[in-house]
């Protein structure tokens, strides 16, 4: 398919007069802002007065000169004085990606050290225990009001509402296309794309759409089209026109326009801790660290991993124990089902569950094969007559995967991890599927928190190989947190 049959006529963007670029969209961030200060108000206040009373109880602390009265309210503006500082009201960290809490974190602990020292330093009485309370509770309250102040945010972005940035693409429209579908496909990251400019080779007499994107100009006319359609965010991808000189007076003309420049680089799905800026002869050049397969973290990761894996098992044996009876006395046939799994360097295992089929699922596979409702390798069916009843539920809820625990303890598998492949799916393996077998396959993963079974096989594909690329500690335990959010929601699960 060549450019030109991608475009199409569209209507000409109206845009009321006297409006500025992005004004809505300002607005709408500011009320979010002016939302988490009162929310980090409330709970650092709360922070302090669990502080006190866990420290005095309800007295007033003898044969002390310290005004906690007015020490609270004074260390809660400081406190916020400090977030602000860190840049945690900055529209480029809130609301999407890791930084927004690390900064809350770090502000927190920032604070909390320049007070032990003026403490100390100027002998003020005030009370180490109230202090180290407060900062607990205010530290990980704020992490947890943030998060729940983002979920609000992302389903209202992935409902059409909320703050989000209106982005104007400029590029070429194979690229242009492949960048509005990057960012489409997480709406909850706040980028709205509104409208695209192409090279002027490209454009038509008649006004043009790149898909359902509408064509706003070219490249001579980029802060013109940025106003016309009230975008605040102009993203420039990759296009030949666009040289050094000619990118570097287009961040001259957005100065003082309320239009902040992002420029994206064709290079996708590798995490941040990976990417490194380093100016050379003036040049941005974006150093890529390659991915970590060895060395201490992985010992680490599977040291935490067996660990993990022993407490669960101890915790859930009453647990596994009542689903063992309730699938014995639903349908003939074993407890466990084994089933012949491809691991880490193409190590083939024996994966263990709870059955949720009859005993003969495998024979009257044939027979459905034909009614599978995904693409790709795998086989999926909402309403597979093969699921016994108590099956159905444990599906459900995720419970028919907890025997995977033993293949945790065993080494074979890791709490989080792609999604173990059958030797039939790896055998049709391409090179860059295969790197799926890099790391050990895991009970959870990024499939698992993204719509499990709902996710098309190239999603699921592109979700494992960026676990692969980016694998960290911190991930994993987020990963993990998500997961039971995922489970709860049932979403994708049969």
């Amino acid at each position: 398919m060549t450019s030109a049959t991608l475009l199409t006529p569209a209507r000409t963007p109206w845009t009321p007069e006297g409006t500025t670029p992005g004004a809505a969209t300002r607005i709408d961030e500011r009320a979010y802002v002016r939302a988490l200060v009162v929310l980090d108000s409330v709970v650092l206040t709360v922070a302090l007065l669990v502080g006190y009373l866990a420290r005095f109880g309800d007295e007033v602390p003898s044969g002390s000169k310290v005004p906690y009265v007015l020490v609270a309210p004074g260390l809660v503006l400081v406190w916020l004085v400090s977030l602000k500082a860190l840049g945690c009201y900055d529209d480029r960290v809130i609301g999407y990606g890791a930084d927004e809490y690390r900064r809350v974190s770090t502000a927190s602990l920032r604070l909390a050290g320049g007070i032990a020292i003026v403490g100390y330093v100027a002998d003020v009485g005030v009370s180490r225990g109230f202090l180290a309370i407060s900062f607990a509770v205010g530290t990980l309250g704020l992490e947890v009001a943030r998060f729940a102040a983002r979920k609000r945010l992302h389903r209202a972005r992935s409902h059409g509402g909320g703050w989000s940035r209106k982005v104007l693409v400029v590029g070429d429209t194979a690229h242009v296309l492949e960048l509005v579908q990057t960012l489409r496909r997480e709406p909850y990251a706040g980028y709205h794309v509104v409208g695209a400019c192409i090279p002027d080779a490209l454009l038509a007499p008649v006004p043009q759409r790149l898909g359902d994107v509408p064509v706003v100009g070219s490249f001579r006319g980029i802060p013109e089209a940025a106003t016309a359609i009230g975008a605040d965010t102009v993203a420039v991808t990759a296009s030949g026109e666009l040289t050094a000189a000619r990118l570097r007076r287009l961040g001259w003309q957005l100065e003082g326009t309320g239009v902040d420049l992002v420029v994206a680089p064709a290079l996708t799905d590798v995490a941040g801790p990976r990417i490194h800026t380093r100016p050379v002869a003036g040049l941005p050049l974006i150093h890529v660290e390659a991915p970590e397969f060895r060395g201490t973290r992985k010992l680490v990761k599977g040291f935490v991993d067996r660990a993990a894996a022993g407490v669960a098992l101890t915790l859930l044996l009453p647990v596994l124990s009542v689903i063992a009876l309730a699938i014995r006395l639903d349908s003939r046939g074993p407890v466990f089902f084994r089933q012949t799994r491809v691991g880490r360097g193409g190590h083939e295992f024996g994966v263990w569950k709870f059955r949720t089929m009859v005993v003969n699922a495998d024979a009257l596979l044939t027979e459905l094969t034909a009614r599978n409702e995904t693409d790709g390798l795998m086989f999926k069916m909402r309403d597979d007559p093969r699921v016994t009843r108590v099956g159905r539920l444990l599906r459900k809820w995720s419970l028919d995967e907890l025997p995977q625990l033993v293949n945790v303890l065993l080494g074979q598998m890791s709490l989080v991890g792609p999604r173990p492949p059958l030797p039939s799916e790896v055998a049709r393996y391409d090179g860059d599927v295969a790197r799926r077998l890099l790391v050990k396959p895991g009970m959870t993963g990024l499939w698992q928190v993204s719509g499990r079974s709902d996710l098309s096989w190239e999603d699921g594909i592109r979700l494992d190989l960026y676990y692969v690329e980016n694998w960290s500690l911190a991930a994993d335990l987020t990963i993990l947190w998500k997961t039971f959010g995922a489970v709860v929601n049932g979403r994708g699960a049969y």
